[in-house]
């Protein structure tokens, strides 16, 4: 199996993160608030490398800046991240035991703690790779969703993919080769044909799998402003629906 991420994860700055730890029922996540009191929320959900990996957390501070109370929970629960020191060979057999789309559950508690212990009236969730996966399938179950961004993750195998059932806003890399361009394409056409919720679906040129989440330090110049256009993006669509 190819290795999907381009960029060198074992050679990230560090971070020093603006919120804080919590635990929730059975599950541990990590939490950042704006600086006054808001009714919105936004779930984070982390990619292969977990909820206390540097990148994630830097989105997390960064939606919360834009007035929202934000959090990652540990949706692994606790078990072992995907590593950079793992070897590719074994992924599929990891994803077996870390299904993207066995998180309802879990965004359960979340969004319980949201309402009843944030105060939270309105809640989003964005997602990177496995995350995406997340909520691309969150989208299509839980109603008290109001808007999803999904990153460069798709759900490939299932007839029930495109009724939505609220807002959802699909970023992908040009260049990403762990989703083939069909794969986009088909997307596009059964949205078009079957979603009756507004959605978008938008290929970010040049860029490869993980380009959205990296902190200013590691872009790449030639990636910085494709890498900012996603996040503006992927704020316009939480501003609008939440």
């Amino acid at each position: 199996m190819a290795e999907p991420f381009l960029y060198d994860t074992g050679e990230r700055s560090k971070y020093g993160c603006l919120g804080h730890e919590v635990q929730i029922e059975h599950i541990k996540a990590y939490v950042c608030r704006p600086s006054f009191f808001t009714d919105r929320a936004v779930i984070v959900i982390h990619d292969v490398f977990g909820w206390q990996f540097p990148d994630i957390r830097y989105i997390v501070d960064l939606i919360a800046g834009h007035g929202y109370i934000t959090i990652c929970p540990d949706f692994f629960k606790g078990t072992d991240p995907w590593k950079t020191t793992d070897h590719w060979a074994d992924f599929a057999d990891w994803m077996k035991k870390h299904d993207p789309v066995k998180v309802d559950k879990e965004a359960d508690v979340v969004l319980k703690y949201l309402k009843e212990q944030c105060g939270s009236k309105k809640i989003g969730v964005v997602g990177f790779s496995w995350g995406g996966m997340a909520v691309h399938h969150l989208m299509l179950k839980n109603p008290q969703l109001a808007a999803g961004v999904s990153l460069y993750g798709i759900i490939r195998d299932s007839e029930e993919r495109y009724n939505l059932l609220n807002p959802t806003f699909f970023i992908f890399g040009e260049k990403d080769h762990t989703i083939a361009y069909d794969q986009i394409t088909l997307l596009e056409e059964k949205l078009k044909q079957y979603c009756k919720v507004a959605y978008k679906i938008k290929v970010y040129p040049g860029q490869v799998h993980g380009f959205a989440q990296l902190k200013p330090e590691d872009m790449k110049p030639q990636d910085k402003p494709y890498i900012e256009e996603a996040r503006r993006d992927m704020i316009d669509w939480i501003n609008t629906f939440i």
